[in-house]
């Protein structure tokens, strides 16, 4: 099992590790704090052993990292892992930001139904079952969004069980949310929020969430 030190320590931009297994041009350490596409969330960019990182998928509980056919790496080999921090930290905040947003809308619309998310690094979206525009709600999600950011509150990010790898985060404004991603501190990292429609077919919604 590949120790993800992403989740205790989501800041880190390098970390020296081993090479646990090889197969080919697919690598897996020991260690990581190199995220994979998860949640709707990108994998992160960087390098292990100075080596770019072409894909990163889960397997199990490990995460296998595909490079250059040609990388040389065996299993134990010391190498470091580097990950585009810019990157890393935008990713952070819009995840965040579209945390905050879809709880906002679970709460005004009880029982509407998430049918997609993705966070890239410049802009999140849901996407929703929901037979109005949904862009007259926006005033208030975004007023309410950006209230919740400027009282900076606190983010724990946690396991619920350790064992099988469930994790969530809480802040004071809601009640415990399951999230395997990379979380932020503090709300007030995240900046401004603002929102965007986008209709993606009949009786469906996107909201796209950008951050400043």
């Amino acid at each position: 099992m590949t120790d993800k030190v992403f989740w205790r320590d989501p800041y880190l931009r390098h970390l020296d590790t081993r090479v646990a297994r090889v197969d080919g041009a697919n690598v897996t350490l020991e260690e990581t704090i190199f995220f994979a596409l998860s949640g709707g969330q990108e994998s992160d960019h960087g390098t292990i052993g100075g080596h770019p990182v072409h894909q990163a998928a889960k397997q199990g509980r490990d995460i296998i990292y595909s490079l250059d056919s040609g990388h040389g790496l065996k299993p134990q080999d010391p190498v470091r892992v580097e990950i585009d921090w810019d990157r890393r930290y935008r990713l952070m905040r819009l995840h965040f930001a579209a945390e905050i947003i879809l709880e906002l809308v679970y709460a005004a619309f009880p029982g509407i139904k998430k049918i997609g998310a993705h966070i890239a690094a410049d802009k999140a979206r849901i996407d929703f079952v929901f037979d109005e525009n949904i862009s007259a709600h926006f005033p208030a999600l975004a007023r309410d969004a950006n209230a919740i950011i400027k009282a900076d509150r606190t983010i724990t990010s946690a396991f619920s069980d350790e064992a099988n790898e469930r994790r969530y985060w809480k802040i004071d404004d809601f009640e415990a949310v399951p999230c395997g991603g990379t979380h932020l501190k503090s709300t007030g990292e995240i900046g401004r929020v603002s929102l965007k429609r986008k209709n993606i077919g009949k009786g469906k919604e996107r909201i796209e969430i950008r951050v400043a």
